[in-house]
C-alpha cells in the first residue's frame, strides 16, 4: 500500500494541532504522510489551507456537524478553500437511530445536503460510531437502513473499530455497504469503550488485514480518539503496518 491511499484524521493529535497546526502538519509529513482529514477546521479555513500548501499535505476530506449546524453552507464553503472534496458528519444524536422516522429523517437531511454540497463542488458524507450498528430496525442495524435510504451521491466512512464495538464485524459489513464506502477509519485496540486504550493497526483484537481487503478502494485514515502514548508514534506504527498489508 503506498502513501497515497493513507491519511491520518488531525484529531488524533488534536493537543499538538492546538499548539502549533503547522508544526504538526510538518510532523505528519515528515512521517511519509500525504494526506489528512480535517476538523475544527470551518472557522479557520484561510490557516488551514496555508498550513496545508506550506506542508505539502492534502485534505481529500474533513468532519463538520453539518447536520447540527445552523448553516452547513460555511462548512461546505470552507471545505472548499481547504481544497476538501468529502465533507463527513462526524456524529448525530443516538436518539435519533432508535426508530424508522428517526433514520428516515437523517437520510433525508444528508440527500438535501448533499444536493448544496454539490454546488461547491463537495460531496458529503456519514461517519459512524457504536450506536448506530447497536440500533436494530427489524434485523438490521440503523447504518445500514440508513445506507438504503441515501441518494447515490452520499457517501460512507465506516469506523470501523466502532463498528465492531456495536457488534458488528467490520468485514462483512463494509462488504454490504459496498462502493458506498469511500473512507475507513483504522484504529485497534482491545475492542473496549476507553479510548484510551485504542492502539496502533495490528497491535489489538481487530482483523485490519481483512477489514482492508472488504474495502479495496476506499482511503485509509488513521485516527486514534485516544492514545496513552505518544500520538505520533502511534500513528508511525499503523503507517508502517499499513504499508505493508
Amino acid at each position: 500500500m503506498n502513501n497515497d491511499e493513507i491519511s491520518v484524521q488531525l484529531y488524533s493529535v488534536r493537543d499538538a494541532v492546538a499548539a502549533d497546526l503547522s508544526a504538526t502538519l510538518d510532523r505528519l509529513a515528515a512521517l511519509g504522510l500525504h494526506k489528512v482529514e480535517l476538523y475544527g477546521f470551518v472557522d479557520e479555513a484561510e490557516r488551514y489551507a496555508a498550513a496545508l500548501a506550506a506542508a505539502g499535505l492534502a485534505a481529500p476530506s474533513a468532519h463538520a456537524p453539518l447536520l447540527s449546524m445552523a448553516d452547513p453552507a460555511r462548512a461546505l464553503a470552507a471545505a472548499t478553500q481547504c481544497g476538501v472534496t468529502t465533507v463527513i458528519d462526524p456524529f448525530f444524536d443516538p436518539d435519533s437511530w432508535k426508530t424508522k422516522a428517526g433514520i428516515a429523517s437523517i437520510a433525508d437531511r444528508l440527500n438535501a445536503l448533499s444536493a448544496t454540497a454539490a454546488g461547491y463542488g463537495v460531496s458529503v458524507g456519514y461517519h459512524n460510531h457504536a450506536f448506530e450498528l447497536r440500533s436494530s430496525i427489524g434485523g438490521e442495524s440503523a447504518l445500514e437502513r440508513l445506507a438504503h435510504l441515501l441518494d447515490p451521491a452520499v457517501v460512507l466512512e465506516v469506523d470501523t473499530f466502532w463498528a465492531e464495538v456495536g457488534g458488528e464485524p467490520a468485514p462483512a459489513l463494509l462488504d454490504r455497504l459496498g462502493e458506498r464506502v469511500r473512507f475507513i477509519h483504522v484504529k485497534d485496540g482491545p475492542l473496549t469503550e476507553v479510548d484510551e486504550d485504542q492502539l496502533p493497526a495490528g497491535a489489538g483484537a481487530m482483523d485490519v488485514p481483512a477489514v482492508l481487503d472488504a474495502a479495496p478502494r476506499a482511503l485509509r485514515v488513521i485516527e486514534f480518539d485516544g492514545y496513552r502514548g505518544d500520538p505520533f508514534e502511534g500513528i508511525a506504527a499503523s503507517l508502517a503496518f499499513l504499508r505493508e498489508h
